[in-house]
């Protein structure tokens, strides 16, 4: 299964059964706000703080892509998932509510296509028959603990990113019709020295290109190989960047290949600044937008890279810099 030195293939071709979607007022507004199974009118969710609506969240996309997929909870073998809160409390929260065998993880944004990737693992291997994955953000929530609370009105400048309110799930089985997980690369921790958290396009960016690289080189495939590469939150500064080391490089990347689910996401109209980011952001766009483009016949074989930045309040105070990490799935058409 192992192919080259950090990626795996899927002989058995996991199917992803069933996903949901699940997002709040500002991607209500945004081009692919009709991808969504679920937009909030406000960001509170009837909740009395944001940290619960973001459990929420996660809990509404969890049970609709269970019950998408015609199943129960007790039908679930395991329940992965992670999140951008201390502790990911949002995830083993919305496991407690779920009753599910339950494998936290932390890969910052990049958390949807490492739940991804490591649920094709255990499917494919036979750990499993049926694994639920899930990741979700809150735009109040997460910019309090990573940079001001909303309330503050702290000026951004144009590198920084809004975080997307959203939540995402998929429902991976051994058996059953519907997209693929036949290969995924595990990126490397790479740090270029960024310290910036108004930057974090530009710190994950070389770590996209390497992950990217990483599997053009153990598959021995290029961008021709696929019908869309999307990296996952970049926004425009690191998708710019990214494209600039492709060219160094010398990896051939068609514009009309690469795309980047944090400039996907929001409308140029709407006051993002370089685009959006956040666990939410990569999770929804693939599993509602993308999927239903390959739904419909427009795709057929996709490679989604989710990005993160692996930092924290604390490390922030000590003046540490940002590692960065890439994780890479490939999703194929059900043919």
């Amino acid at each position: 299964m192992l192919q080259g030195h950090q990626t795996w293939v899927f002989t058995n071709k996991p199917t992803i059964l069933a996903t949901a979607t699940v997002g709040g007022p500002f991607e209500a507004e945004g081009p692919l706000a009709e991808d969504f199974d679920l937009l909030h009118g406000d960001l509170w969710l009837g909740q009395d703080s944001y940290e619960k609506a973001e459990k929420k969240m996660m809990e509404e996309a969890c049970e609709m892509a269970i019950e998408k997929a015609g199943l129960q909870k007790q039908n679930i073998q395991f329940y992965l998932s992670g999140d951008l809160m201390n502790q990911i409390i949002s995830s083993s929260f919305c496991a407690r509510t779920m009753g599910i065998p339950y494998l936290g993880l932390f890969g910052a944004c990049s958390s949807s296509m490492e739940g991804l990737a490591l649920g094709a693992l255990l499917i494919n291997s036979g750990a499993a028959n049926y694994v639920v994955c899930s990741t979700a953000s809150h735009n109040a929530s997460v910019e309090k603990q990573f940079r001001y609370p909303t309330e503050y009105g702290a000026q951004k400048p144009p590198t920084a990113q809004w975080t997307v309110t959203g939540a995402g799930a998929a429902v991976l089985s051994s058996k059953g019709n519907g997209p693929r997980v036949t290969a995924a690369t595990i990126g490397r921790v790479i740090d270029m020295g960024i310290s910036d958290p108004y930057n974090m396009g530009a710190a994950m960016a070389p770590a996209a290109v390497d992950t990217i690289t990483a599997h053009f080189r153990d598959l021995n495939v290029s961008a021709a190989d696929y019908d869309l590469i999307a990296t996952g939150d970049l926004g425009r500064v690191g998708y710019d960047i990214a494209r600039d080391l492709f060219a160094k490089h010398n990896i051939a990347m068609p514009d009309e290949k690469y795309v980047d689910c944090g400039l996907m996401i929001y409308s140029p109209d709407q006051p993002v600044m370089s685009g959006g980011s956040g666990c939410g952001c990569s999770a929804t766009v693939t599993y509602g937008h993308l999927l239903n483009r390959m739904k419909r016949g427009e795709l057929q074989k996709i490679l989604i890279v989710a990005t993160g930045a692996l930092l924290s309040p604390l490390s922030y105070q000590q003046k540490e810099t940002i590692p960065c990490i890439a994780h890479a799935v490939v999703i194929e058409a059900d043919r």
